[in-house]
């Protein structure tokens, strides 16, 4: 049975998700090139996705060396679920990947640029801190990318577990089934043998988020916030930021693709 908190969330951010899911960027996605284009700069978002489930981790689980029960069984046992399949599913060949892995694989088999993000997750290699990657862009990233990472960063330091389920829920793993399913569409006539890839990372997307992830991550939220009144204020804020931070950042992207080629 749906939590009615949760559902009154999904009420209040209804009009954000209907925006989101009618996008014009949707429309712009008429050739290879506005393909790749989207993905290089999508792909940010899913491995942010992956700083969120992190953060999550680290504090529903007990992730040092001299162990302690955490406090949650319930959410403890759902985001490892979550996390097993985000960062150690099976790619198209059968082999394990996380799906940012998977996202690279197919960007690279259709020629989409990954050097970008590739050279930031390098430099986090390197021992840059995450705020220093985002709030000084070490390595100079567009700014709708840094504002998007910036958004989810915010959630992250604000420390309460619940404001980050709430945007890794309701910002991300319940809204994904349906955004992609946008973007499938189709997506095989546009250039056949280029996206078995991509089409494979987004077709494990939807089935996992809305199969299994979408409700885990409810049942994490319902286990978190409980019967307190305030907790799920905050995260219905969390949640309504993160779709706004989505928003603006589709709405960039789309800029990008509507902008008209510069003739010299």
């Amino acid at each position: 049975m749906t939590d009615y908190h949760i559902l009154a969330i999904q009420q209040k951010i209804a009009p954000l998700r209907k925006q989101l899911l009618e996008h014009q960027l949707y429309s712009h996605l008429n050739s290879l090139d506005d393909l790749r284009l989207f993905m290089e700069n999508h792909v940010f978002a899913v491995w942010d996705f992956m700083a969120l489930l992190k953060a999550l981790q680290i504090r529903l689980t007990s992730t040092s060396e001299a162990w302690i029960p955490s406090k949650s069984p319930v959410a403890r046992r759902l985001i490892n679920e979550i996390v097993l399949c985000e960062e150690s599913d099976q790619d198209i060949n059968g082999k394990p990947s996380s799906h940012y892995e998977m996202y690279l694989a197919g960007m690279n088999q259709c020629g989409a640029d990954i050097s970008r993000v590739v050279h930031f997750v390098k430099l986090i290699e390197k021992g840059y801190s995450y705020k220093s990657m985002v709030k000084y862009n070490v390595a100079e990233l567009s700014r709708p990318v840094q504002e998007f990472l910036k958004a989810t960063l915010e959630i992250i330091k604000s420390g309460k577990v619940h404001e980050i389920a709430a945007a890794f829920t309701f910002g991300r793993e319940d809204l994904i089934p349906d955004l992609f399913t946008e973007i499938v569409k189709d997506l095989d006539t546009k250039a056949p043998g280029k996206l078995n890839a991509f089409i494979y990372y987004l077709q494990r997307h939807i089935e996992v988020d809305g199969d299994e992830h979408g409700p885990m991550a409810h049942q994490m939220i319902a286990d978190l916030c409980g019967n307190d009144e305030t907790l799920w204020l905050e995260a219905h804020q969390a949640a309504y930021k993160a779709l706004e931070a989505r928003l603006r950042f589709w709405d960039a992207i789309a800029l990008q693709l509507h902008r008209p080629a510069v003739h010299s």
